[in-house]
């Protein structure tokens, strides 16, 4: 059974009232509504707005971006920048997070506090004070205040920058930096120079508060220029053709990493055992990014094959390839050595309860969970994986259940939303299916469906009152969001 929302998700396209293409042409861009964000003062976009441009984009991009459905990974992130954002400037602390399926080395930050990571940029750090430290620079972005101060410099320019903007977010996040600018400089043509200016001083600040985070969050601070090294190399090796330094989002050069250098150097070297969880969580993003099951087990046997210290998360990774290929003896053996050091992991119970119910085991894998979720409860990875065992148990009653209370602690989830819609319907709640699904839909900018989902959910419940009530309710709800893009 695949859960993956992203062929569900680009199927909706069509639908989409304000979807943007991959390439967006000016034609394109003309016809993306904006909400009026603007605002006179001190700010072009106060915080308020920021958020509201940070949402609207983020439905933009999760329907046409292959956004990761990863529970394990998305709450190693997730914590991570939590433990981050404590120790930096950033006031709002409501941060979102999205994970993107992509090679490359990236990492974004969108006006509203939406973080966003590529799953290559796991597999190319070496520790976890390197990712950590592109995650603290994208949190000064955010805490700086970065996209109101270039908005503000360019506030006599065209509202076309904006959408020239959202464009440009898009693209850099699913296809790198350099063809997000391109989309983003062609739309500002009059003020490029000075933007771009601006843009290498955000950097800096960034460069410098970020490291300032870091330091703060007991992290090496020496990491930072070590990533980027890392990075400058990549580019150097993979990138033929590629843009002039100054049009990038993210320029790296000798000198930028001789100045991360210089700050570090005010900062003894943070030395310390490798993280854990960083190694099994990049595992997890070098099985997603193989190309096939076997090409996965090749590259994990190769590593078990040239390491010297047992290689435990090379072992899970093997481990998770042979379960999707349906190899479970070879699965669970490679679990067992994976899980010698910290047995109690929740990344190999979870590993551990899926062998057993593609076994068919249904009540063993259902009592692992169900024993572990009674020790964490509304741990959002066993909670998930709960949900999924259930839905293969064919416990659809109970699963909707489970996902339907998850869904009150994370209501901006569309992973949850997706899978609730699916076991309320087998479980025959036709009313919640619909209902269900609409919020899938409004999470991921499809309002259309979201809209007609509705009106199904309500030609049902004709003679209930109070639901009536609250399907109207977000009915009017998703009206006013689509006024707010095409009247603005």
């Amino acid at each position: 059974m695949n859960f993956s929302l992203r062929s569900f998700a680009a199927s909706l396209a069509a639908t989409l009232v304000f979807l943007l293409p991959m390439a967006p042409s000016t034609q394109a861009l003309d016809e993306l509504k904006i909400p009026n964000l603007g605002a006179g003062g001190a700010s072009l976009y106060s915080q308020a707005a920021e958020r509201r441009l940070g949402n609207l984009w983020l439905k933009v991009f999760r329907a046409q971006a292959p956004v990761l459905d990863d529970p394990l990974l998305y709450d190693y992130i997730e914590n991570l920048i939590f433990d981050l954002v404590v120790h930096s400037q950033l006031f709002d602390r409501g941060t979102q997070l999205v994970i993107v399926d992509n090679p490359t080395i990236n990492a974004f930050a969108v006006p509203g506090g939406i973080i966003g990571v590529h799953n290559g940029l796991l597999h190319h750090a070496q520790t976890e004070d390197e990712l950590a430290s592109v995650l603290a620079h994208e949190i000064a972005h955010i805490s700086q205040r970065h996209f109101s101060r270039r908005q503000e410099q360019a506030r006599n320019q065209s509202p076309l920058s904006v959408a020239g903007l959202i464009a440009g977010l898009v693209l850099a996040a699913t296809a790198g930096s350099d063809a997000g600018l391109a989309a983003m400089t062609a739309t500002q043509a009059a003020a490029q120079d000075s933007m771009l200016r601006y843009s290498r001083a955000n950097e800096s600040e960034a460069d410098r508060i970020g490291l300032n985070t870091l330091v703060a969050a007991g992290r090496d601070a020496h990491a930072a220029a070590d990533m980027h090294e890392r990075m400058l190399a990549a580019y150097r090796l993979y990138t033929v053709n590629r843009l002039p330094e100054f049009l990038r989002t993210h320029p790296i050069s000798e000198k930028r990493i001789a100045d991360m250098r210089n700050r570090a150097r005010k900062s003894a070297r943070v030395m310390r055992p490798a993280s854990f969880d960083f190694k099994l969580m990049q595992a997890r993003s070098r099985y997603q990014l193989a190309r096939t099951t076997t090409e996965a087990i090749q590259i994990f046997q190769r590593e078990i094959d040239q390491s010297n210290n047992g290689a435990h998360a090379s072992y899970y990774g093997l481990a998770l390839a042979y379960i999707d290929n349906n190899a479970l003896d070879d699965a669970e053996t490679a679990l067992k050595t994976a899980s010698q050091r910290q047995p109690e992991h929740i990344a190999f119970l979870i590993a551990s309860a899926k062998i057993d119910s593609e076994r068919g085991h249904h009540n063993k894998a259902l009592m692992k969970l169900r024993n572990r979720l009674a020790l964490s409860p509304g741990n959002h990875p066993l909670t998930m994986a709960y949900g999924d065992a259930l839905w293969r148990a064919e416990l659809p009653h109970i699963a909707a259940q489970v996902l339907a209370e998850h869904s009150k602690r994370r209501p901006e989830d569309p992973a949850i939303w997706y899978r609730l819609a699916e076991v309320q319907g087998l479980a025959g709640d036709i009313v919640g299916l619909h209902r269900a699904r609409a919020e899938y839909f409004i999470l991921v900018g499809a309002l259309d469906a979201a809209q007609n989902q509705l009106n199904y959910a309500l030609n049902l419940v004709k003679n209930n009152f109070t639901e009536s009530e609250l399907i109207n309710e977000r009915i009017r709800d998703v009206l006013d969001i689509r006024d707010q893009l095409e009247n603005s």
